[in-house]
């Protein structure tokens, strides 16, 4: 029988970038028919595994966010912590994955949920097509061993473009590329309050205090990361001068155009807003945020936000907002991803898991947290489902600083096998 550990290795082989999920779909399928699970598949690639027990469910997500050297993972083992060399480790949700599988080694009782493409946008649940049996579901995508779930905020990804115009350089320009550098990155939803400094706004504000000629700008990564990289390429009559986290190299190469509104579009990338807009003292984390997560320009403008609220009303108020602002530029704006808010709530299966948590975690408590849980999709699928949310310690997810804490994982597996055996 293979371990937790053993089979997170396997995965980690194996690629499974978001919209790239083909193979670790097919692990799975394998894994299961071996171990004599019926399966079914949606038309979003969503997998149920069940026998006849369906007592309780587990769910987690199959794709990763790639950063870095990913999808190719070396695993670095030491401390009693994984971490991958120069990429993105996987831990979410390759730890949850790793452990259904594992327990479909043992248990009958459960039907196991694995949902395809949750870290761009929640696609693979918001188009679920299969039916869960079970009343009780435990999703294994969070990333706090100390903390019983119980909701989560809804999310939205704003999309603003519109196509530039350009004008003719002239003579006595040097050319130069000057890169953002050394920043942390982070999660969107997790890290918002943590004071993480935004590859955007550090490019956009010093090209904003010099005298240049934009000619190319490309920042961020991903739709739910703070941007770690961003980079322009500029004319200059002036010699450009490194600063800490700005790294300039002067180019061989000559541009004949430069982007004619360049000062009024970085006067508006300076004035979007980053981070927490209003907190939420009952559950101490972040009510409400935005994240200016991409901006690509160059003979057109194209740039994501993406914003975050524990209720719908907030999600709504935030989308009025960015797109107030981007109608005023006449951008064209579409909204390619969004997902409800999961009103936290303590049941008694959550109180019961809470207790059986104890022995492991005696300082556990209810939590709700500022990212996009499935759980808040599923819930509005199955309304009478009875949802917690549990994992193991993972430290800065969607970066190249991933960081999952091996004891932890041992100890919500073994959470994990009492509440299957008490089925």
């Amino acid at each position: 029988m293979k371990t937790v550990l053993e089979i997170f290795r396997e995965i980690t082989k194996i690629p499974h970038c978001s919209f790239k999920t083909k193979k670790m779909a097919k692990y799975i399928k394998k894994f299961a028919k071996k171990e004599g699970f019926k399966i079914e598949i949606d038309n979003a690639k969503n997998i149920l595994c069940y026998k006849k027990n369906r007592k309780i469910a587990l769910q987690s997500h199959y794709d990763m966010v790639c950063m870095g050297n990913a999808p190719k993972i070396e695993i670095l083992e030491a401390n009693d912590t994984l971490t991958a060399k120069n990429s993105s480790l996987g831990a979410d949700n390759g730890i949850g994955v790793a452990m259904m599988l594992y327990f479909m080694q043992i248990y009958d009782n459960f039907e196991a949920l694995f949902t395809n493409d949750e870290e761009v946008g929640l696609i693979g649940v918001n188009n679920l097509n299969l039916k869960l049996k079970a009343k009780k579901l435990i999703n294994l995508d969070s990333e706090d061993e100390k903390a019983i779930f119980v909701g989560c905020a809804g999310g939205l990804e704003i999309d603003g473009f519109k196509n530039l115009k350009k004008k003719s350089i002239g003579e006595g320009y040097q050319f130069y590329k000057i890169e953002v550098t050394g920043l942390k990155g982070g999660h969107s939803g997790f890290d918002i309050d943590k004071n993480i400094k935004s590859s955007i706004k550090v490019l956009s504000s010093f090209l904003s205090n010099k005298r240049l000629k934009l000619i190319e700008f490309d920042g961020g990564e991903k739709m739910n990361s703070i941007p770690r990289f961003a980079y322009a390429i500029v004319a200059s009559k002036e010699i450009l001068t490194a600063i800490p986290n700005i790294k300039i190299t002067k180019l061989d190469k000559n541009y004949d155009f430069y982007i004619k509104d360049f000062k009024k579009i970085l006067r508006f990338l300076n004035s979007c807003k980053q981070g927490v807009i209003n907190f939420d003292n009952r559950f101490g984390i972040p009510k409400d945020s935005i994240n200016l997560a991409i901006v690509k320009i160059n003979s057109k403008i194209q740039m994501k936000f993406f914003v975050r609220s524990l209720t719908n009303k907030g999600l709504e108020e935030l989308k009025n907002h960015i797109t107030t602002l981007l109608k005023l530029e006449n951008y064209d704006i579409k909204y390619p991803t969004q997902f409800a808010s999961w009103k936290p709530e303590i049941t008694k299966f959550a109180k019961k898991i809470r207790k059986m948590a104890k022995q492991f975690f005696p300082d556990n408590h209810f939590k709700a947290v500022h990212a996009g849980f499935e759980c808040g999709v599923l819930k509005e699928f199955f309304p009478k489902l009875k949802i917690v949310s549990i994992g193991p310690n993972i430290h800065y997810p969607h970066s190249t600083r991933e960081l999952c804490e091996l004891k932890s994982v041992k100890k919500v597996s073994k959470l994990l096998n009492i509440i299957l055996k008490k089925q």
